[in-house]
């Protein structure tokens, strides 16, 4: 198998039109300014070596970021403390859409960002 040899890096990048309210709630919940930031289009955050990217779409690209009801992807977290985790969710006003359930890897929890992204958060044991 071959293999792409000559990546220097990757980050995770969410499009989406409620750019605002989306970076204010990762600004809340990871507890950080963004940085690089530009308030009507770029924030970017770090999370233990990951470069979580938010930006507000070009108008002809829109369309491809308006669907609502899906994620396009999972974030994984894993957290010392879920019942923690949770009780801060809450206090930002987002409430988890499961009941803490038990996986291969631990306990974990599912939630979605004002963009309809779902953060999975977890503990391991």
């Amino acid at each position: 198998m071959e293999s792409l040899d000559n990546i220097q890096e990757a980050f995770l990048a969410i499009g989406t039109e409620k750019f605002a309210e989306v970076v204010d709630f990762y600004r809340q919940f990871l507890g950080q300014d963004p940085n690089p930031y530009n308030p009507t289009k770029y924030a970017e955050f770090r999370i233990q070596g990951l470069r979580l990217a938010i930006f507000y779409p070009k108008s002809d690209h829109k369309k491809e970021f308006s669907q609502v009801g899906g994620s396009a992807f999972s974030l994984c977290l894993a957290v010392k403390d879920l019942d923690s985790a949770i009780a801060h969710l809450q206090n930002l006003g987002y409430s988890p859409t499961t009941e803490i359930q038990t996986a291969s890897h631990g306990r974990e929890i599912y939630v979605y960002d004002p963009a309809h992204n779902r953060l999975i958060l977890y503990q391991t044991d």
